[in-house]
Formats: structure tokens, C-alpha cells, sequence
């Protein structure tokens, strides 16, 4: 099986002060022990290290600790997914098409990534976006 997490649960993982953490490092110790393939998109790595070392944190995240937190839970084991620059176009007129503007254009590479992949489920801590991008796809979605 393959589950592509979105930066919501790989943060929440990561910070032992975020109220989702347990059941987020719950599900990315399941990933480590080989219970399915971790997905991650590759946009999704640059979103993960500008939260954690921006965000209030407490203890404060440095860049150096954000990246130690990405290379052994992230580049260690998971299969990155890239898009090419006809994906990004694909996005934009899926986008267009939907009357979408704003932030969930950056859903909607998360989303694609996960179809590029064939993924079996998305895990997210903030599933109503993800929601509104697949209404027309068949896919499990996952809310921690």
C-alpha cells in the first residue's frame, strides 16, 4: 500500500507540542516499519523545513535541527514525487477550470502528486481542501 502524507502530519510528527503529535508520529512509525510505502511530494519537503523553522515553536526549530528532521524521517525511506512542468500547467488549467484561486493551488500539487504516484491514501490533518480537489477522484483520504 501506499499513503502520501502531507506536510501537516509529517510537522505534527515532528514537534512534540503540536496537540496531533502522537497520533502523526503514530502513523509515521508505521511508514519506518514498513506497514506501506511513505509518500512525500517534493514540494512538500520545502514546505516542511520553511514551518519548522518559522513557526513559534517551543523549543525554536533551527535550520540545522529542521533538516536533521528531514533527512531521518523523510530522505532516509520515503519516495519522493516529482512533477514535471506539464503537471504544474495540467494543475493550473484543473484550477482554472474549477474557478480555484489562492492557497489550494498548493493542495492541488500535493493532490496531483498522489495521482502521479498511484497512492492508495492521503493523510492530512486538514482534509477540506483536499477534499474539494477530489471529488472526482477515487481515493482514501485520511483525517488525524
Amino acid at each position: 500500500m501506499k499513503i502520501l502524507f502531507d506536510s501537516s502530519v509529517l510537522i505534527a510528527a515532528f514537534v512534540e507540542s503540536h496537540p496531533k503529535h502522537k497520533p502523526a508520529l503514530s502513523f509515521l512509525m508505521r511508514a519506518k516499519k514498513g506497514e506501506f510505502q511513505l509518500l512525500v511530494s517534493s514540494h512538500t519537503i520545502l514546505e516542511i523545513y520553511s514551518v519548522l523553522t518559522s513557526a513559534p515553536f517551543k523549543p525554536k526549530i533551527t535550520p540545522i535541527i529542521a533538516k536533521q528532521l528531514i533527512e531521518n524521517n523523510i530522505k532516509s525511506f520515503a519516495k519522493i514525487i516529482y512533477l514535471t512542468d506539464k503537471d504544474y500547467f495540467e494543475i493550473v488549467e484543473k484550477m482554472s477550470h474549477s474557478n480555484l484561486s489562492g492557497g489550494i493551488v498548493y493542495d492541488a500539487i500535493i493532490v496531483e502528486c498522489a495521482l502521479k504516484a498511484k497512492a492508495d491514501e492521503m493523510v492530512t490533518l486538514n482534509s477540506k481542501d483536499f477534499l474539494l480537489l477530489t471529488t472526482e477522484i477515487v481515493m482514501k483520504m485520511n483525517t488525524l
